[in-house]
């Protein structure tokens, strides 16, 4: 190992601890460890800016933009409260209504976006019935998790595998969406055995929920109808733009612009809702993975990875579930995934079917995010929203619950991935 390498490799390291620890902001720790790599020569500008995953970038900014202008015309506001009074105030349908409907947007949005936009509903429903909403916010983050394993948009670590493998929008919904499914069914059985005697409700409460009337949460029809058909259009659009030979940023991006201009909102303010510090924290990480693999240390991982499971398939994806399913427990799995891809697609160049092992590293890196709370941005948002409003989730009281159930979930998925991929 040469200088130029033990440079890098250091230099990764202590990015990924700063944003472990949050010493430091994970935007900042990550911009300024790839200004570091193009300073120290260990990566030249130019090649700097081809490690960049456009793709990836221009999906995040479209469907950002798309859900900005969506969220004004009172849509999922208007979801909320008519799930609750479908379910007639029964807390817990409404918490199994409320755990599909986040999996359902995780999956046609991204986790992050829906638990933002789910968890101050929760909270207003919670509050209503003189319920603790702590299960409730357990109970999204887990199906956040769950339900953004199973598509192409839905979760960052599957749209920087499909980009990086030409894995389309019905590729993930038809190998990482079945065990996703079944997986989503059995966490919120277990649940109801977990939680079910703290869901008992007075009636009273029940018919403050039912007197509620959904349609005065729809602020502005005309932009809710625009919005419906738009977000059609791009959900048929991400499942034909392989055939169409579209980029999938190139699908989102154009929703985003057809709604910007017909939704008649204010520019600014929309684009402002953009997360730009995530946006930052990506481009920063593409160009730190890219260090690595310009000095040759990802090349060197893969054949250490091969050498450890013989070179054998099957051994390599169970191995590759497992990793990425603990180690994005603990860590970002985003960086954890940028540093997998091209490990990856090099073992592809040493004769190995690395197809299994995309799903593989999906199913454990976006599954194993359930595992503590700090496995995924989204838990990190919805405790934050908890204890916003006196409703703290301690990573002890998390862990109790979200470690068994992801552990029960790689598990289902090893079962699965051997059945279907071998």
């Amino acid at each position: 190992m040469n200088v130029t390498q033990i440079i890098a490799i250091l230099i990764f390291l202590v990015v990924l601890f700063c944003i472990i620890t949050e010493k430091i902001d994970r935007t900042v720790a990550a911009m300024s460890g790839a200004i570091l790599m193009v300073l120290l020569k260990i990566l030249p500008a130019p090649s700097a800016i081809g490690y960049i995953d456009f793709n990836t970038i221009g999906v995040l900014i479209g469907m950002m933009l798309v859900v900005s202008i969506v969220k004004n015309s009172g849509l999922f506001e208007y979801i909320a409260i008519y799930t609750a009074k479908k379910a007639k105030g029964d807390a817990w349908k409404i918490l199994i209504s409320f755990a599909i409907i986040t999996a359902i947007l995780s999956a046609t949005l991204d986790n992050v976006t829906t638990v933002l936009l789910i968890g101050p509903m929760t909270l207003v429903i919670t509050q209503i019935l003189e319920l603790n909403p702590i299960p409730f916010l357990i109970t999204e983050i887990l199906a956040s998790n769950i339900g953004g394993t199973s598509t192409l948009i839905g979760d960052p670590p599957n749209i920087m595998i499909g980009s990086a493998a030409g894995l389309s929008f019905n590729d993930f919904l038809t190998h990482t969406g079945p065990a996703a499914l079944v997986i989503l069914i059995i966490t919120i059985a277990l649940l109801y055995f977990l939680y079910r005697r703290d869901l008992m409700v007075d009636d009273r409460y029940k018919e403050e929920i039912l007197a509620l009337d959904e349609k005065k949460t729809i602020k502005d029809r005309p932009l809710l109808i625009k919005s419906l058909i738009v977000m059609a259009l791009i959900l048929t659009g991400f499942m034909t733009h392989q055939s169409l030979d579209l980029e999938s940023s190139t699908v989102a991006l154009t929703g985003a612009a057809i709604l910007l201009l017909i939704g008649k909102q204010d520019v600014e303010e929309i684009i402002c809702g953009i997360e730009w510090p995530t946006i930052a924290f990506f481009t920063s990480l593409f160009v730190l993975v890219g260090g690595l693999e310009e000095v040759g240390i990802i090349h060197s991982l893969a054949i250490w990875l091969i050498d450890l499971t013989s070179g054998r398939p099957i051994m390599t994806m169970i191995l590759l579930l497992w990793l990425a399913a603990i180690v994005s427990s603990f860590l970002d799995n985003i960086p954890f995934v940028a540093t997998l891809i091209p490990l990856i697609l090099t073992m592809g160049t040493q004769g190995i079917d690395i197809r299994p092992l995309w799903w593989a590293v999906s199913l454990g890196a976006c599954l194993g995010g359930n595992g503590t709370l700090i496995g995924a941005s989204a838990n990190v948002v919805l405790a934050n929203i908890g204890e916003r409003n006196g409703y703290k989730i301690s990573f002890g009281k998390y862990f109790k619950v979200g470690f068994p159930l992801m552990i029960l979930s790689i598990i289902i998925s090893t079962v699965y991935l051997l059945f279907f991929f071998t």
